[in-house]
């Protein structure tokens, strides 16, 4: 049976998002650059953005996959592969469902870090375990009057976010990863980027079946291969020199973008995100010697 493998980031914020800074434009030609095949524009409750990149994704040979990061009543959660804004602060089993019903699957981001509105774990639909931790699919369970009555039924998510670049410490990552052992649930990995040069930091690569090459999938194909748990994350902090590479080559893309379009305050848009990498850069780099300090701390 043939099968091709995707990449791509699934967690990606515009200029659309209250704090997102780059156009879908740009975005879509630094990812289809380093090497994405996809990469889902995920506003925080907004979706026209997102729906446009996804139509000019195939000019950029890339998978156009629309979505949206929706404002539940108990956390974020990510809509992907729907074409309407889901409605706002209505428990997240509902909004599960609505997604749902409406195709798209729904995927658990930064979970339980409550700094960034992620989802408490009490609050994500999960099914009955057994004495062992494992989760019961179906089967019965003792009514309160005795007998047995069917498990409930409940719309569960269909991935966990269990590597999400922009956390400062892997506790919460490796949490995440415990929780979607434990129910069974795929992981993906994403990049959560709100600059250009954080795009791709982190990604999933979904194995497509029945498809002889990338040209071939559609999103369809990857939100399928997505339910059935066919995904591989890819996720590490670079090392410094690699990381200061990726900003300055993001910087230039960004400034031959601007150029290149004519945008209004071009240069000073160009100038920024020069500032902006270097920024990044040197924060990198404290943040290293401090990794460093403190691992030589625990070894002498």
């Amino acid at each position: 049976m043939s099968s091709v493998t995707v990449s791509i980031d699934p967690h990606v914020h515009s200029d659309e998002s209250y704090d997102g800074h780059e156009p879908v434009e740009l975005i879509l030609e630094h990812a289809a650059e380093i090497g994405l095949d996809a990469v889902v524009i995920t506003d925080h409750d907004v979706i026209g953005e997102s729906k446009r990149a996804a139509e000019l994704a195939p000019e950029y040979g890339l998978i156009g996959i629309p979505g949206v990061e929706v404002s539940t009543a108990h956390g974020h959660l990510l809509a992907v592969g729907v074409e309407r804004m889901p409605p706002r602060r209505r428990p997240y089993d509902e909004t599960i469902a609505w997604i749902h019903e409406r195709g798209g699957v729904a995927i658990v981001p930064h979970p339980f870090q409550r700094s960034r509105h992620g989802v408490r774990q009490r609050n994500v639909p999960v099914p009955e375990v057994d004495d062992e931790g494992s989760p019961v699919v179906g089967g019965d369970e003792v009514g309160e009057t005795g007998g047995t009555r069917r498990a409930r039924e409940i719309d569960e998510v269909d991935a966990v976010e269990v590597f999400n670049a922009w956390l400062f410490t892997g506790y919460r990552n490796r949490r995440a990863r415990r929780f979607a052992a434990k129910y069974d649930y795929p992981g993906v990995a994403a990049s959560d980027a709100h600059h250009l040069e954080y795009v791709g930091r982190a990604y999933t690569d979904v194995e497509i079946e029945d498809r002889e090459s990338v040209a071939e999938v559609t999103a369809d194909d990857v939100l399928d291969a997505v339910r059935a748990g066919t995904t591989t994350v890819d996720g590490r902090r670079a090392p410094i020199r690699m990381a200061a590479k990726h900003y300055l080559a993001a910087a230039w893309r960004k400034s031959g973008y601007y150029a290149r379009t004519g945008a209004v305050r071009s240069a000073t848009a160009a100038r920024r995100g020069v500032t902006e990498t270097l920024s990044a850069a040197r924060v990198a780099a404290i943040q290293g010697t401090h990794r460093a300090a403190r691992v030589l701390s625990w070894i002498t």
